[in-house]
């Protein structure tokens, strides 16, 4: 698959200086930070960029290609919360109903005191909460709470349980924080995923076949691999695998300071072969940057993509608009914060351009993944971005040279 590359200058990109990209990129690549990187540049719907550097299989000599297949991890999250929120259009559920209203299994669920024992919620979990990250709930790897290492025997974990089985056993651990006193990045977004195979009653994966693959033309993204295009895929490297049980933040955060780089093995955690089961909403999914690139520039149109409608202009700024209050900020995860960010219904948001130390404008969004996928969408700019690489709990920051490589070349 090759990338048609517009005119630049004729949505006011200088070509000469958004190609720093280039040196960029295949340093990072010379230097031994990643095996392989895919990069795409958009401005008013034209791709003005879009590069492949080194190996999406360096043992094997396979160069990256415009079509290679990525685990995308947590930006499967915003693929969830948008059909999701084609769920709310409908009127078929709303941001303030509470979860149990939808999965019964929450109704009984308590909340961990700081002492120990276990409380009843101050307020019910809502349906908002999940895709805000605001729901009380936690992640494994965080191992901040002792909700978090509680985790470790949850079957959502576990790559072969089906998402509803998952969901329900989910409900019998205490939350780790009343819904709405606290931002943590959390399993809300698989409890969401949940919500929409119950409200549309069918498979997850099916719905966002129908909702938003078939629509958008992603044909390369799901819950798995077809066995023709398994060569596609690219090797992961980088750190222990998150994942698993008892791997926390921290151990990835001291084995990166370490120099720890290796090829990983993640098909029992991230199956190619399994999408009849291993249906999730906070990871999970395979795609392209060609493919995810359509979606994301579906989002900066405002809900259409090729004359076809998504979803309506006026639920994405919704989606898009910073929940989190003043007193909850700045986000971190894991201790490590997100200076200048607030946090919509699945992404995050750009409140301060300043703060976050990057050039953008407020109301950017977008999020990443942890084998360094990322993307951002900057509506008063027009433009949409994307760095794609395979490396787990890689705490380099290419996204922030490729963010200035950018934002220069524009006129």
């Amino acid at each position: 698959m090759t990338i048609a590359i517009g005119d630049a200058g004729s949505v006011g990109v200088d070509a000469g200086r958004l190609g720093r990209i280039d040196a960029l990129m295949q340093g990072y690549v010379d230097r031994g930070i990643y095996a392989g990187i895919v990069t795409m540049v958009a401005r008013r719907g034209t791709v003005v960029q879009a590069g492949t550097y080194g190996w999406s299989d360096r043992e094997a000599g396979t160069p990256m290609a415009a079509d290679t297949i990525f685990r995308l991890y947590s930006m499967t999250k915003p693929v969830v919360c948008t059909a999701l929120m084609t769920l709310v259009e409908e009127g078929r559920l709303t941001l303030v109903d509470p979860v149990a209203k939808h999965i019964p299994a929450f109704a009984g669920v308590k909340v961990r005191s700081d002492d120990g024992s276990l409380v009843d919620p101050a307020r019910p979990m809502t349906v908002g909460d999940l895709m805000a990250h605001t729901s009380g709930l936690t992640y494994h790897f965080l191992g901040d709470s002792p909700v978090s290492k509680m985790y470790d025997d949850a079957l959502i974990l576990r790559a072969d349980v089906p998402l509803a089985e998952a969901i329900d056993d989910l409900a019998r651990f205490p939350l780790a924080a009343h819904p709405g006193s606290r931002w943590i990045y959390s399993l809300g977004i698989d409890v969401a995923a949940r919500l929409v195979e119950v409200v549309a009653g069918k498979p997850l994966g099916e719905v966002l076949g129908e909702r938003l693959f078939e629509p958008l033309g992603m044909a390369d993204t799901g819950f798995g691999v077809a066995q023709g295009g398994r060569g596609r895929l690219a090797a992961m490297y980088g750190r222990p695998d998150l994942l698993r049980p008892g791997v926390t933040s921290p151990d990835a955060l001291a084995a990166w300071a370490r120099g720890e780089d290796q090829r990983v093995d993640v098909s029992g955690t991230y199956p190619v072969d399994r999408p009849e089961a291993f249906q999730r909403g906070g990871h999970g999914l395979f795609g392209t940057a060609g493919d995810y690139f359509r979606f994301a520039q579906m989002l900066c149109n405002g809900g259409t993509y090729e004359g076809r409608r998504i979803i309506g202009r006026k639920t994405l700024e919704l989606m898009h608009a910073n929940r989190i209050p003043a007193a909850l900020l700045p986000l971190e995860i894991g201790g490590l914060p997100l200076p200048g960010y607030g946090f919509g219904l699945g992404s995050r948001v750009l409140l301060d351009v300043a703060a976050s130390a990057a050039p953008g404008s407020a109301g950017e969004f977008g999020w990443a993944g942890a084998a360094k996928t990322h993307f951002w969408v900057d509506p008063k700019e027009e433009v949409v971005a994307l760095f794609m690489a395979q490396s787990l709990m890689s705490f380099d920051l290419p996204e922030l040279a490729m963010r200035a490589a950018v934002y220069q070349a524009l006129d």
